[in-house]
């Protein structure tokens, strides 16, 4: 269920994804929900192209490191390829 950053208390996340299209971020938070985690959604800035970079928005999504290894497990049967570690 996504939670806001006072959920967490003092915990440093761990992030896990980052969709870079809304959909993509609907449908990642749709597959942690009903795997039943408790992550954390933020809209952030990363660089992306080959060619010509450039900065885009995206959205940043973590989990408490205690939840990390089964949510990577839960994006990867739905899917998506989690963040390296």
């Amino acid at each position: 269920m996504r939670r806001e950053p006072d959920f967490f208390g003092d915990q440093e996340l761990t992030l896990v994804y980052v969709a870079r299209k809304l959909a993509e971020a609907l449908r990642a938070e749709e597959a942690l929900t009903g795997a039943g985690f408790d992550y954390l959604a933020e809209p952030d800035t990363y660089k992306g192209g080959v060619v010509f970079q450039s900065e885009r928005v995206g959205v940043f999504i973590y989990v408490a490191p205690a939840d990390d290894s089964a949510a990577r497990e839960a994006l990867t049967r739905a899917g998506f390829r989690p963040q390296p570690t």
